[in-house]
């Protein structure tokens, strides 16, 4: 076991609490005016699925639990799992639905994804931080419109609806964050 600060804690962490282990959903710091600082952390019990919310001060300690951490491809869905393959052993793993989340949305053929292991089950995955998309489905750009800070709806490739900047049009490829689905940058090609 290695201990965390509780502000230090990413959504794909996995933490033991209590003797049991969670894989962490969504990991949120609460900065008040007045008071403490506190971490909001969403998880799920892996033993059975239940989900939880907790809040603990920025500086409390947790314990994040030792798993056996290694690269994966993604090579394709099947059934209620997704297959990920090591590149080393060539041995093929089997990650739940469940286990991959929203994530799943963002998965692309050899993807190189990070799957951790707890006695030979897969338990959390963390894909790479960006991925490239494309844009299919935006408004159309106005004449005179210019790279401000607003923005307009759009649909990717992946089925995922996001906010782009106004000078995207449906076509260009776009630089996504895997965390929250937000527009980062346009591609470089």
């Amino acid at each position: 076991m290695v201990s965390v600060i509780a502000s230090a804690v990413r959504k794909g962490n996995v933490l033991e609490v209590e003797g049991k282990l969670y894989v962490v959903l969504s990991a949120e710091n609460f900065h008040p005016g007045k008071g403490t600082p506190t971490t909001q952390i969403q998880m799920r019990r892996i033993s059975d699925g239940v989900k939880v919310n907790e809040r603990y001060k920025t500086t409390e300690s947790l314990e994040r639990a030792f798993l056996d951490q290694r690269p994966h491809n993604y090579l394709y869905e099947e059934d209620n799992a997704f297959v990920f393959m090591d590149p080393v052993s060539f041995e093929q793993v089997h990650v739940s639905k469940d286990v991959v989340g929203d994530f799943a949305a963002y998965l692309q053929e050899n993807m190189e994804c990070s799957v951790s292991l707890f006695n030979g089950v897969a338990v959390s995955i963390e894909l790479p931080q960006r991925v490239i998309l494309e844009v299919v489905e935006t408004e159309p750009v106005m004449k005179g419109q210019t790279a401000t800070s607003s923005f307009k709806p759009a649909v990717l490739s992946n089925g995922v609806k996001t906010t782009v900047p106004t000078f995207i049009s449906a076509g260009i490829r776009i630089v996504v964050n895997t965390e929250d689905g937000s527009y980062v940058e346009r591609a470089k090609e």
